[in-house]
């Protein structure tokens, strides 16, 4: 498994914009490149950061993802900082509470 994070700076009273435009693009049809990969998003509301985390099953899929979610545009709620790759070489998420 491989993962892309990218980090966002977002006017802190603006999240709630931020969260639901993130919400909108990834909610309906999923966009070519990304099919497949599942999305984590984690907000600090006082600061206004954010970091998307997606995961791929693979290295060549995470770079059609990277190529997609590059052409996506951020709109003027946040502002990317940093996008960084990683093998993710332990996954241990379990469904049961």
């Amino acid at each position: 498994m491989f993962a892309r994070v990218a980090t966002f700076q977002s006017d802190p009273g603006r999240l709630d914009d931020t969260v639901e435009m993130v919400r909108r693009e990834v909610a309906g049809e999923t966009p070519e490149g990304l099919k497949g990969a599942r999305m984590l998003m984690l907000i600090d509301r006082e600061s206004g950061k954010s970091i998307g985390i997606t995961l791929f099953d693979s290295e060549e899929a995470m770079r059609r993802g990277d190529q997609a979610l590059n052409a996506m545009d951020p709109g003027s709620t946040e502002r990317r900082q940093a996008v960084e790759f990683y093998e993710v070489p332990v996954e241990t998420l379990s469904a049961s509470r």
